[in-house]
């Protein structure tokens, strides 16, 4: 029984795209924790709302971390684990308690952002390997990251 990976892919693609993914999956989980954090510590006039915007936002993210996780898998490489392996691979910074409302929001949204730049910069190497199912999923990770940072800016009075 043959255990090697056959996706129709060649190695270097799969290493190369998951790689991508891996850089990914680190930003996503840094700012799935931040924004969990900063629901838990939000304060001010508007904590509800806000309480409730970084709850939806942190909850759609840890449903994406599985995916992501999942399709590193399936290209057969090991996807990261840890807080180590995950300071290695992300810029995103930790969230600090401390910070107003405002602070928070507008951190928030240049993490967002910080999401969207990784999955643009990992699409080429997926679409050149041909791998459309990787593809896809960054293009919902674009399409989720980039709504994410816009309630963020428009919660800050931006467009």
């Amino acid at each position: 029984m043959s255990t090697q990976v056959n996706t129709g892919l060649d190695a270097k693609a799969r290493e190369a795209v998951a790689a991508g993914l891996s850089k990914l999956l680190a930003d996503t989980y840094a700012v799935y924790l931040k924004t969990h954090g900063y629901h838990w510590n939000v304060r001010g006039p508007n904590f509800a709302s806000l309480h409730a915007l970084f709850m939806e936002q942190y909850t759609e993210m840890w449903g994406a971390i599985d995916s992501v996780a999942e399709r590193i898998r399936a290209l057969g490489q090991l996807a990261p684990q840890g807080y180590g392996a995950f300071g290695n691979l992300t810029s995103i910074k930790d969230g600090d308690p401390e910070k107003s409302a405002e602070d928070m929001l507008a951190e928030l949204m240049r993490d967002q952002e910080t999401i969207v730049a990784t999955a643009r910069a990992a699409l080429p190497a997926a679409q050149e390997a041909g791998d459309e199912v990787t593809a896809s999923l960054l293009s919902d990770r674009l399409t989720a990251h980039e709504k994410h940072a816009w309630m963020l800016r428009a919660s800050l009075g931006g467009k």
